[in-house]
């Protein structure tokens, strides 16, 4: 009886190749779809690069703008566009009311008086450095298509296979279903071609014999023995260890996005949104103090000795304020709490005497080391609250919006034109260092606003 080794080297490799196919094949039409969308994206933002104007936006813009909400100025998303069709306002005004946004309102410019009323004469920052090319980065940005939601592109991601073929009308998903089916059968042919000529071997007395496997060493005992390996990984672990502890320490004290819930619901979204009330009404101090203070509960019942239920909008409650429970009983309940917390019978109208504190959570809190004084921030350079608190007219639960690090700091004065206007002391100063500096208007760091002294103390 004759013996011969078995041997399946071709049907190794060919199953080898499939997994490498199927691996390798899903990720590049991916990136040549991607890269065709994003080229797309560019060539539709009439020149600019849109990738860019993101970074240039999210640098000088963002503090005061959103693509698709109203912030401390209006919002961006299409402003080009929107500006043409509404205003018959072309790019270069555009580009004038950004490098120089004071002169375009100083020239009687009639819709630039019309946003600076808009938005309680909240002057916008000058940006003379930005060129028109980055200008039109940013304006290329704005014109961009929103990303798709995640629930959107869930829901459609049929759809989106679909619709994501190429020219001739054939989807990729269709060529790559087929290939993998061509695969497949010559893997079945290959074993039923191996099975009849084990039978044929069977039938002519040939014993078929199984190569013993070789000995070989463990993976983890070959890795082991190679110190140099064993060396490099060390070296690796150890900075990717320091990089994500680094990164990790960086965000310790970093409190952006704390939202406390507090022991009386306060919307913000209601009184200074659509009840319009200021700012400094409640948070008086401000104008005078280092802190902003909290309103003590008899600045709440000014009005709510009078206002005892709430009634909502004329249009009702949202879906997501119904879907979050604020309804107008909600409210109407958080108003109990305050009258039992200053101790207000609300039948006999007067006061009982019997109050209780209310433990408010505090939201912003700078280290012991860091000086901030709101009444020169305030009253002196004429800072909008939004600016640091972000959109305080929209939040239904106050958040910490600015991260209120140094460098956010440092680049705000970096940014920030003084203002002189009725300070004769800073009329001076102003005209002494604009001399110096060889400008017309000063930034706070050119002011001091960068001396370690002044902050730290």
């Amino acid at each position: 009886m004759k013996k011969v080794p078995n041997r399946n080297q071709f049907s190794k490799i060919l199953g080898l190749s499939l997994i490498a196919f199927l691996f390798f094949a899903s990720p590049s039409i991916a990136q040549d779809e991607a890269a065709a969308a994003e080229s797309a994206t560019t060539e539709a933002a009439g020149g600019g690069d849109a990738k860019k104007g993101k970074a240039l936006f999210n640098q000088n813009c963002a503090a005061c703008h959103a693509l698709n909400r109203k912030m401390t100025g209006p919002a961006l998303q299409d402003v080009e566009s929107r500006l043409a069709e509404d205003e018959g306002l072309g790019r270069e005004w555009l580009y004038a009311w950004i490098k120089n946004s004071p002169g375009v309102i100083k020239s009687g410019d009639a819709y630039a008086n019309k946003v600076y009323a808009e938005y309680n004469q909240a002057a916008m920052t000058a940006f003379p450095t930005l060129t028109n090319s980055d200008i039109d980065n940013i304006l290329a940005y704005t014109a961009a298509p929103p990303p798709a939601a995640p629930a959107a592109a869930a829901g459609g991601a049929e759809t989106a296979s679909a619709g994501s073929g190429d020219a001739s009308g054939v989807s990729n998903e269709i060529i790559l279903g087929a290939l993998v089916l061509v695969f497949g059968l010559l893997v079945i042919m290959l074993l039923l071609v191996n099975k009849t000529l084990q039978r044929i071997a069977q039938a002519n007395g040939i014993v078929v014999e199984k190569e013993a496997a070789a000995k070989r060493t463990p993976i983890w005992k070959a890795f082991a023995q190679n110190q140099f390996l064993v060396l490099v990984t060390a070296i690796i672990l150890l900075l990717g260890s320091a990089y994500f502890a680094y990164g990790w320490m960086m965000q310790v004290g970093v409190d952006q996005g704390y939202a406390p819930i507090q022991p009386i619901h306060y919307s913000h979204k209601i009184h200074a949104g659509d009840n319009k009330i200021e700012c400094k009404y409640c948070h008086s101090s401000a104008r005078v103090s280092k802190t902003s203070g909290i309103p003590s509960l008899n600045v709440c019942m000014n009005c709510h000795k009078s206002i005892y239920e709430y009634t909502g909008n004329p249009e009702g409650p949202s879906q997501d304020d119904l879907a979050n429970g604020y309804t107008n009983e909600f409210y109407t309940g958080e108003i109990k709490k305050l009258y039992k917390a200053v101790g207000w019978d609300e039948t006999n109208q007067k006061y009982t005497g019997e109050s209780q504190p209310v433990e408010w959570v505090r939201i912003h809190n700078l280290p012991d080391f860091a000086y901030f004084n709101h009444s020169q921030h305030v009253s002196v350079a004429g800072v909008e609250c939004q600016t640091c608190h972000g959109p305080v007219e929209e939040m239904e639960i106050m958040y910490q919006y600015a991260p209120l690090t140094m460098g956010w700091c440092i680049d705000c004065h970096r940014e920030t034109n003084v203002k002189v206007e009725g300070n004769e002391y800073y009329e001076k100063i102003h005209a002494e260092l604009s001399k110096k500096y060889g400008v017309e208007n000063l930034t706070a760091a050119q002011l001091g606003g960068l001396e370690c002294g002044k902050c730290h103390y």
